[in-house]
């Protein structure tokens, strides 16, 4: 019998950055000095206090499955997380336990999205989340966007490109590539615009707590109606230990339950005891200390940038990137970024990897290096666009 690959995978794009990953991690090899500056994982370690709950958890020999939905005082902690940052009543019942953020769209879309069904995001994106849909048999319904809405999604945005294949909307805030913030009274905008349309509203918050000026809102502030997924991976430092959450509405708790039972069992349980530790006072004091570092090195990397003739449409309120138009040195910025690593050791993300909207004139910075390290890599990027 012919081996024949299943047809959903025609439309799953590469995600380029990962080619420029492999290329780097070759040239480290060979001994290169490379600056990363591509991939959305803190430099920071997990702390130590929630790697020796993780420790201790295995140690214990106690390492076994948990309820699909997690640990019930995991549950409760995330409850009483929102309840302290977003002033929140939220029923443990309702938070679900996640391998990862993945683990968590997993969940949202399969238990709420049927073949066909389109679902608006924002373009640019992270790509991941157009393909989780095309996973379930949907669609994506990109809506370019820029500087003039804050490169999201809005009421009239949403309701101009609903159709009668439309089942929801998802907004990222704040959003990667672009680290910008969808506010208060425009997400309330959006999320009743949803629901006028009479289809389901998903909150990207993962990185909620990574915010610099004004704090970032929780849908969950203006409806319980809606699907927010959450992760331990950026604000707490925590991307190797696949822990995320997912809240959903009431009238999902039990399909997402069953669909948990099915496609993962369980979240692995010393993730979900090192997950507790991660909303101790102390550890919650040195993940804010974080956090300030993470805005001095936003600033930083703006400043240098827009110095060296990069156009920075919005400044990023939250994340720890930067979408920079470089089109002032270049109408490619894929084979920019290989040049870039090639001849200059820095390693950064094409916007091609974010979708189709004037792609090839940006490329995405993290500042998840230190100011040392971005220092020197400004300085090798400043040598290879004068050159």
């Amino acid at each position: 019998m012919k081996s024949t690959v299943a047809g959903r995978m025609d439309g799953f794009s590469p995600f380029y950055v990962m080619e420029l990953l492999q290329r780097a991690k070759q040239l480290e090899s060979q001994g290169r000095d490379i600056i990363h500056m591509e991939v959305g994982e803190p430099d920071f370690s997990t702390p130590d206090r929630v790697i020796n709950a993780g420790i201790q958890h295995i140690a214990s020999g106690e390492v076994k499955y948990t309820a699909a939905a997690g640990m019930m005082a995991l549950r409760e902690k995330i409850a009483d997380y929102y309840f302290k940052t977003y002033a929140v009543r939220l029923p443990p019942e309702r938070i679900f336990i996640t391998p990862g953020a993945s683990g968590a769209f997993l969940l949202a879309l399969g238990v709420s999205l049927n073949a066909d069904d389109e679902l608006i995001m924002a373009d640019p994106c992270y790509p991941c989340n157009s393909n989780f849909v095309r996973f379930f048999g949907g669609k994506t319904q990109f809506v370019n966007v820029n500087a003039s809405t804050n490169y999201q999604l809005t009421a009239d945005l949403i309701r101009k490109n609903w159709t009668q294949h439309s089942r929801g909307a998802l907004v990222a805030s704040p959003s990667n590539p672009t680290g910008t913030i969808i506010h208060g009274k425009e997400l309330n905008s959006v999320i009743k615009q949803v629901k006028e349309l009479g289809g389901h509203f998903y909150s990207d918050e993962i990185y909620h707590g990574l915010v610099y000026d004004k704090p970032a809102k929780s849908a969950l502030e203006y409806s319980d109606d809606v699907f927010v997924i959450n992760s331990f991976s950026k604000y707490f430092a925590m991307t190797g230990w696949r822990i995320g959450w997912l809240v959903v509405p009431e009238a999902f708790i039990d399909p997402a339950e069953r669909l948990a039972q099915n496609i993962f069992i369980s979240t692995a349980t010393h993730s979900q005891y090192a997950a507790l530790a991660a909303f101790d006072d102390e550890n919650l004091v040195e993940l804010e200390s974080r956090k300030q570092q993470f805005a001095r090195r936003r600033d930083f990397l703006y400043q240098n940038l827009v110095r060296l003739g990069f156009d920075i449409a919005v400044k990023p309120e939250g994340a720890f990137y930067i979408y920079a138009n470089c089109s002032r040195f270049t109408d490619d910025s894929f084979q920019f970024a290989k040049d870039l690593l090639e001849q200059q050791g820095v390693a950064v993300t094409p916007g091609k990897d974010f979708g189709d909207n004037d792609a090839n004139c940006h490329i995405r910075f993290a500042y998840t290096a230190s100011i040392a390290k971005m220092s020197i890599a400004m300085e090798r990027l400043e040598q290879f666009i004068c050159q």
